[in-house]
């Protein structure tokens, strides 16, 4: 049965009492949890001996127009999804567990979170930097896994652990898709049945440059041209960002080198927001 921790002296208890040497694992979510979670918790599995899932919907990685109060929490059926697949423990604690009231300090990054959805988000980044950071020192995890789907927070944490020497190793989980190939996530409970129809469009404009790239192409504004001609075709969704950047820095790119790039899309299907990736060259 996955043990309820919901303060920090009962984590902090429970990871000393682990067996010396044990690999403990961490998977940290902000709840909502579906099957792209789920392959987090089973990849968690083949590397470690201990596996640890967080559920916390943090408020500091939410503007102030954005979707806190609304944000799925279906904790009963999310419990029972990781007792399911095994995971031992799970940090489920208050805003106010996790920030004093007069909370001052947080970390902040200032290159791989600057362009895509943190030039869009502000504050973003920093948000999820300061929480992933914190769960990180109560957990002491010996690994950490987080969805390629969120390329970006994938990139930000990476070049924050080896900035600050945490030791942790940060492995990514594959994006998991629906059979239409809709990116799996939260939100996409919010799409309406109109919406969630034209959807699947967001992996097509990244297969469509893939299949471009596949065969020869390698200017980046061509790609990114190829892509946004796809969702140019459907007035329901609107494009935010279409991009070409380097895999670990997000640099934009003009040129596909060797070592392959990143395809980056944000886009809105009404109110709803949503993001997709796609590696070239991998």
């Amino acid at each position: 049965m996955t043990k309820i921790l919901r303060t920090i002296s009962e984590l902090r208890a429970w990871r000393n009492a682990l067996p010396a040497g044990a690999r403990l694992g961490l998977v940290p979510t902000m709840g909502a949890l579906h099957e792209g979670h789920i392959s987090l918790m089973d990849l968690a599995h083949t590397h470690c001996d201990t596996v640890i899932a967080s559920i916390f919907v943090n408020p500091l990685q939410f503007g102030p127009t954005e979707d806190l109060a609304r944000y799925p929490r279906p904790i009963e059926r999310d419990i029972a999804l990781l007792e399911a697949s095994g995971v031992d423990a799970l940090f489920l604690p208050e805003p106010a567990e996790v920030y004093p009231a007069d909370n001052s300090t947080y970390v902040i990054e200032e290159a791989v979170s600057l362009p895509l959805c943190g030039a869009l988000r502000p504050g973003h980044f920093r948000g999820v930097a300061t929480v992933v950071l914190k769960l990180f020192n109560l957990t002491q995890p010996h690994f950490a896994f987080f969805g390629q789907k969120d390329a970006q927070q994938c990139a930000v944490i990476e070049r924050m652990v080896r900035d600050l020497n945490v030791p942790v190793e940060i492995v990514r989980g594959a994006i998991v898709r629906e059979e239409d190939g809709l990116a799996m996530s939260s939100r996409n409970v919010y799409l309406e049945p109109a919406q969630r129809a034209i959807a699947p469009l967001l992996y097509q404009s990244l297969l469509a440059a893939s299949e471009a790239y596949d065969a020869g192409e390698r200017g980046a504004g061509k790609l990114e041209a190829i892509g946004r001609s796809i969702l140019a075709r459907e007035p329901g969704i609107a494009v935010q960002y279409w991009e070409v950047r380097d895999r670990s820095s997000l640099a934009p790119l003009e040129t596909v080198g060797a070592n392959g790039c990143l395809l980056a899309l944000a886009a809105y299907l009404g109110n709803t927001r949503l993001i997709d990736n796609f590696i070239l060259g991998a």
